[in-house]
């Protein structure tokens, strides 16, 4: 499964009424694999392969994690905690990740 089925399954899986009145770019940073961005706006979410300019919060990790977080698999904090996955910028918007991607 490539970087971009993971993230068009999390896609799928967007609960537009946790996104409402949001405005927020989520930067994937994958180690091996393309990176890609997600925008969530005002209950959409757009999927974009690359770099944004300015993500609000961006989350490096390998496409094994991010595979295992989507399925549900792989409980995100428990992979930030055991150094699989990093963040930067503000770390409050990847706990929303949960409720705007449920599993």
């Amino acid at each position: 499964m490539s970087v971009a089925d993971i993230v068009s399954t999390m896609k799928s899986k967007f609960n537009a009424g946790a996104a409402a009145g949001l405005d927020l770019v989520f930067q994937f940073n994958i180690e091996d694999g393309d990176n890609h961005y997600l925008v969530v706006k005002d209950g959409t979410c757009e999927v974009v392969q690359g770099d944004a300019p300015n993500p609000n919060v961006t989350l490096i990790m390998d496409s094994e994690t991010l595979k295992g977080i989507t399925s549900g698999e792989t409980d995100g904090m428990q992979a930030f905690m055991a150094g699989k996955l990093r963040a930067e910028g503000d770390m409050m918007l990847a706990m929303k990740l949960g409720e705007l991607f449920p599993v």
